[in-house]
């Protein structure tokens, strides 16, 4: 068993040999089946350059937009439409003669207006203030009743004397009419009592003192005595 094993030297340099020729063969024929594996080509470097741009043109002004209120004209012309003819009425076809009849009544004459005559424009009258009457002043209120006359008093007669005064703008009276009278000796009792006696506040318009007449009935009683 021993002497089987036993492989002599030259047996063994022969064997190494042949895979070496092996193992180059088939390395020759992959580098030859692939012959860029295994090469490193060196890198290139990338060369740039500015290009100038060129310049930007400015921005075109903006286009005016039509108003509202404008209305849009057309290029194109309006095609012409002619107005309507309106119908004209038919005369009546009047036979008989050209002359007019005679028993028409003659015209009217035409009235002559004359002359224009301008009115001058009415000048604004003043507002007017109503009157307020006179009144019996109360100071002298007391020298109101007249004098009773002595000869209707003998009489034991009674009386009324009605009479219509202008009083002044002083207040007192400048006139005195008789109205009505028992008799003339109640007037003139009443008339002189009047005239130096009694007083009044004058009609005013506006403040203003007014000249006004009044009427006053005085009464002669011998129960009031």
């Amino acid at each position: 068993m021993q002497a089987d094993r036993y492989t002599p030297p030259k047996s063994r340099t022969v064997s190494f040999g042949a895979a070496f020729l092996i193992n180059g063969a088939i390395i020759a024929g992959l580098m030859f089946s692939a012959p860029h594996i295994g090469l490193i080509e060196p890198e290139k470097v990338l060369e740039t350059e500015n290009i100038p741009l060129p310049p930007v043109p400015p921005p075109e002004p903006p286009k005016p937009q039509p108003k509202l209120e404008d209305p849009v004209v057309s290029q194109a012309p309006l095609p012409y439409i002619p107005p309507p003819i309106a119908p004209q009425p038919t005369q009546p076809v009047i036979e008989g003669s050209a002359e007019l009849p005679r028993d028409l009544p003659p015209p009217l004459p035409v009235p002559n207006p004359g002359p224009t005559t301008i009115l001058p424009a009415e000048t604004p009258r003043p507002v007017l203030l109503p009157l307020i009457g006179a009144t019996q002043d109360p100071r002298y209120a007391g020298d109101f009743q007249p004098e009773y006359p002595s000869g209707e008093l003998r009489a034991q007669r009674d009386g009324v004397v009605v009479v219509r005064i202008r009083i002044g703008t002083d207040g007192r009276v400048k006139e005195v009419h008789q109205v009505s009278a028992t008799s003339p000796a109640f007037f003139e009792a009443t008339r002189r009592q009047a005239l130096s006696k009694w007083r009044f506040k004058p009609a005013t318009r506006g403040d203003v003192p007014q000249e006004s007449w009044k009427q006053i009935t005085a009464r002669f009683q011998i129960e009031n005595l």
